[in-house]
């Protein structure tokens, strides 16, 4: 279809629950690093590598760099949540353009929420390795890391191609 039409989709139940847990762990990650911030060192992790140990240091104030990456990109990903007509789509249809645009919403919904809990999950971790709770990340961090958001991507590319 040249000219995609412009449809109101409304969000679903489930965008809505996922919305709502992604936000609250992000409140918690936020409530954790303020509660704990007088207390670490001048020195936190700043880079990890793929094994998920700490490899860069630098002050802890860079620590509010991932809360506020995670929210721009949660802030983004919601506004482009509501344009999926301008998105590119392998085989738009006139009868399959509800079921497509709907499916491609989601995908955008639970990969924004992926990130931000991702995210929250680093946040949390680089306090517990500057306090000395923690090694690093782990190292299955990437690798699940990697699964959670290349599986996502391959399940509704899936569920687009079956459309």
């Amino acid at each position: 279809m040249k000219n995609q039409p412009k449809i109101e989709i409304p969000g679903s139940v489930l965008e809505a629950f996922l919305n709502a847990v992604s936000i609250l762990v992000f409140l918690v990650m936020f409530v954790y690093l303020l509660f704990h911030y007088n207390a670490l060192p001048d020195q936190v992790p700043s880079h990890y590598n793929a094994a998920g140990e700490p490899d860069g240091w630098g002050r802890k104030t860079e620590l509010f760099l991932l809360p506020i990456i995670a929210a721009a990109l949660w802030i983004g990903m919601t506004v482009l949540e509501k344009y999926p007509h301008s998105y590119n789509y392998l085989n738009l249809t006139v009868e399959n353009v509800e079921a497509q645009y709907r499916n491609a919403r989601l995908m955008i919904n639970v990969l924004k929420n992926e990130i931000s809990i991702l995210f929250s999950f680093i946040t949390v971790q680089s306090v517990r390795v500057a306090t000395g709770a923690a090694d690093g990340l782990g190292s299955f961090f990437m690798p699940v890391f990697l699964a959670v958001i290349l599986g996502t991507v391959v399940y509704f590319l899936g569920r687009m191609l079956r459309y």
